[in-house]
C-alpha cells in the first residue's frame, strides 16, 4: 500500500492522519485533552452545593463536606466503571456504545438523546460560567455576560468550522495553570485564619431550624453532580490514544478521578473552614481566589485561568457531538450528511448544529449557569446510569473474572446516578428540568423515524437483495437538450459533450427579450455549429418553466432526455454571485416536475 504523496495532502490534519500514532494522544496529552470538560467542572459544582444548603441557613455550607465525601465515593465508583468500559469497548465507549450493544434500541435511543443534551449543555454551562469568571474581575462584563458567553461561542465555533485541531500540547498548558491555580487556592485557604479580601454583595440567608436533614441532603448531592460531568469523555475517546490505548485511557481516566476527587474534598473543606456563602455579582470560586490572594495580581491571573480552562472545556464538545451525530448517521438514526466531513478533517454539519443549539440555550436562559445546571445534572446523571445498568448485563452474561464483584460495583452505581437523577428531576422541576420530558423523547423520536425512513428506502431501493444487472435498450434514443443564453466557449464544450452522450442534441434559448434572442439568433447562425437552435417562447418572461415543459413534452415519447446545463465556477467563491446560477434551480425543477435527467457541465475560470 502506497502513501499518498506529501503535495496532495495539504492540511496539517491530514498529514496527521497519515503519520498515525506519532500525533495521537499519551496519558498525560489525553487528561488536557478529553479531561478538562470534568476538571474544570469545580468552578460551578461545589457551588451548586452550597446554592441549595444555604437555603437552610449560612451556617448549613458546613454539610459541604460530607456531601462531597459521598459525591467521591459515586465519582470513584464512575471511574472504576468507565476503566472498565475502556477494556470492554476500546472503540470508543460511552454509553451510546455500551447501551447499543448490551441493552438495545430503546435504551440506545435514550443514551444518544441525553449525550446530545449534555454535549450542548457543557458548551453552554462552560461558557456561561466563564463569562461568570471574568465579570467577577470586571463589573463591565457582569453586566454583559450573554453577550461575552456568545461571542466567545461564535468564536470556538469558527475557530472548529475552520478545521484548527485541538492540540494537547497546546491545552496542555492552560490545564496545568488551572490545577495550579486550583491547588493553590485551597492550600492558601486553608492555611489562612481569615480570608484577604471579601467580594461580592451580600446576600440574606434565612435559619431554618430542622430543615437540614436526608432531603436536603440529598437535593445538595444531586445538584453537585454537575461536578463529574466529563467523567466518560476518555471512554469515548480510547481510538485517540496512543498504542497501547487501552493502557493510556485508563491511566488518564485514573489520574482525572484522583485530581477531581482532590479538588472537590479541597474546595469543600476552604468553603466550609470559612463558612462561604454565595454573594451576588460573584463566583464561588472566584471568592475563595480573593479570600486566598486578595484582589491583587494573582486574583486576576486565577479568574483568567478558570475562564480560560471554562472556554476550552466547551471546546471539548465541539469535538465530541460531531462524532457522536456522525456514529448515529452511520446508524441510519441521523441524516447521512452528519456523517461527511470536510477537506479538512471536520464534521462542519455536526459543529454548526452545536454552535447554533449551543447559542440558543445561552438564549434562553441569559446566560445564567444556575438555570442551566437541573437540565445539566440529569442529563449527566442518565448517562451514567445506563452505562451502569450496561455493564451490569455485560458482567451477568460473560461471567468473566471477578464478575460479582464489578457486576455488585456497577449496580450501585447505577442505584446512586439513577436516584440522584429522581431527586433532582422532581426537586428541579419547576425550575426548567420538565422541559427534560419534552426534549430527551423528542430527540428519541427523530432518532427512530429517522431510522424508520432510511428503512423504508432501502427497502424500496432494493438494498440487501439481488437486483437485476443493468441492461441496454436499443429501441430506446438519448435526445441532449442543451439550453443556450450566448454563443461561447461554454456553450461550444456543452454541445461537444453533448454530441458525445446521445444521437440528438436540442440547443435551445428561451425568448425572455425579443432583442437579446434576435442578436443569439444571429450570432448563432453566423457560428454555424451545425444544430438548430430552438427559441422557446416564455409568456411569462421566466427561463424555467419553458425548460421544464420542453423536457416533459420530450418524455412523453419513447426517448431517454439529458438535460446538459453549462455553468461557469469563477476561480474566488466570492466571485460566484456576480454570475448567474440558474443551473441549480433548473436541475431541481426538473428533478422535481419530469423523468429528465439533469447534469451539468463546468467551465472553470482561470
Amino acid at each position: 500500500m502506497h502513501a499518498p504523496p506529501t503535495g496532495v495532502i495539504r492540511d496539517r490534519r491530514l498529514r496527521r492522519h497519515h503519520r498515525g500514532d506519532a500525533y495521537r494522544l499519551t496519558a498525560v496529552g489525553g487528561l488536557a485533552a478529553l479531561a478538562l470538560d470534568a476538571l474544570s467542572s469545580v468552578a460551578y459544582g461545589p457551588e451548586a452545593i452550597v446554592a441549595v444548603l444555604v437555603t437552610a441557613g449560612a451556617d448549613a455550607v458546613g454539610y459541604t463536606v460530607p456531601v462531597t465525601i459521598a459525591l467521591t465515593i459515586l465519582l470513584l465508583v464512575l471511574v472504576t466503571s468507565y476503566r472498565q468500559v475502556i477494556a470492554v469497548f476500546p472503540d470508543g465507549g460511552g454509553s451510546y456504545a455500551v447501551a447499543r450493544r448490551e441493552l438495545g434500541r430503546p435504551a440506545s435511543l435514550l443514551a444518544a438523546a441525553a449525550l446530545v443534551v449534555d454535549y450542548v449543555l457543557t458548551v453552554a454551562v462552560s461558557l456561561a460560567a466563564g463569562a461568570a469568571a471574568l465579570g467577577s474581575m470586571f463589573p463591565l462584563i457582569a453586566d454583559h455576560l450573554l453577550v461575552t458567553a456568545l461571542i466567545a461561542l461564535a468564536v470556538l465555533t469558527a475557530l472548529n468550522l475552520a478545521g484548527i485541531a485541538e492540540s494537547a500540547k497546546a491545552l496542555l498548558g492552560p490545564a496545568v495553570l488551572f490545577l495550579v491555580v486550583v491547588g493553590a487556592i485551597i492550600v492558601v485557604g486553608l492555611l489562612r485564619d481569615a480570608p484577604v479580601a471579601t467580594i461580592g454583595t451580600s446576600l440574606t440567608f434565612h435559619e431554618l431550624p430542622g430543615v437540614i436533614g436526608p432531603l436536603l441532603l440529598l437535593k445538595a448531592f444531586a445538584a453537585g453532580g454537575s461536578s463529574l460531568t466529563g467523567v466518560e469523555a476518555t471512554a469515548n475517546g480510547v481510538p485517540e490514544f496512543r498504542t497501547p490505548a487501552v493502557r493510556r485511557a485508563q491511566h488518564t481516566e485514573m489520574a482525572l478521578g484522583l485530581l477531581l476527587g482532590a479538588m472537590l474534598l479541597g474546595i469543600a473543606a476552604v468553603v466550609a473552614t470559612h463558612r462561604v456563602v454565595p454573594r451576588e455579582g460573584v463566583t464561588l470560586l472566584a471568592q475563595l481566589a480573593a479570600a486566598a490572594f486578595g484582589t491583587g495580581v494573582l486574583f486576576y491571573v486565577a479568574n483568567l485561568a478558570i475562564a480560560g480552562a471554562l472556554g476550552l472545556a466547551a471546546n471539548t464538545s465541539f469535538g465530541g457531538l460531531p462524532v457522536l451525530l456522525s456514529r448515529l448517521a452511520h446508524d441510519h438514526r441521523m441524516p447521512h450528511l452528519f456523517a461527511l466531513r470536510a477537506e479538512r478533517p471536520v464534521y462542519r454539519f455536526g459543529v454548526a448544529t452545536l454552535g447554533v443549539l449551543a447559542a440558543l440555550v445561552l438564549l434562553l436562559v441569559d446566560a445564567r449557569v444556575d438555570r442551566l445546571l437541573p437540565l445539566y445534572a440529569i442529563g449527566v446523571f442518565i448517562g451514567f446510569t445506563i452505562s451502569q445498568v450496561g455493564l451490569v448485563r455485560h458482567w451477568r452474561d460473560s461471567h468473566g473474572r471477578w464478575w460479582r464483584a464489578k457486576l455488585w460495583l456497577n449496580g450501585f452505581g447505577a442505584l446512586l446516578s439513577a436516584g440522584a437523577a429522581v431527586v433532582f428531576l422532581f426537586d428541579r422541576f419547576a425550575e426548567g428540568a420538565w422541559l427534560l420530558l419534552f426534549l430527551v423523547p423528542g430527540l428519541m423520536l427523530l432518532f427512530d423515524r429517522t431510522e424508520h425512513y432510511y428503512r423504508q428506502v432501502a427497502a424500496e431501493l432494493g438494498m440487501g437483495t439481488k437486483i437485476p444487472a443493468p441492461r441496454r435498450d436499443p429501441t430506446r434514443h438519448t435526445v441532449v437538450v442543451v439550453p443556450v443564453v450566448a454563443v461561447s466557449d461554454l456553450t461550444r464544450r456543452a454541445l461537444d459533450a453533448a454530441l458525445s452522450l446521445g444521437e440528438q442534441v436540442h440547443p435551445i434559448a428561451v425568448d425572455i427579450d425579443a432583442e437579446i434572442t434576435r442578436r443569439l439568433v444571429e450570432h448563432w447562425e453566423d457560428w454555424d455549429p451545425g444544430l438548430e437552435l430552438r427559441v422557446l417562447p416564455s409568456p411569462h418572461c421566466g427561463m424555467v418553466e419553458p425548460i421544464v415543459e420542453y423536457a416533459r413534452t420530450l418524455t412523453s415519447t419513447e426517448r431517454q432526455v439529458l438535460v446538459l446545463l453549462p455553468r461557469l465556477e469563477p476561480r474566488r467563491r466570492r466571485y460566484r454571485i456576480l454570475h448567474n446560477q440558474r443551473a441549480p434551480i433548473i436541475a431541481e425543477a426538473l428533478d422535481r416536475h419530469t423523468d429528465a435527467i439533469a447534469a451539468t457541465i463546468t467551465l472553470h475560470l482561470d
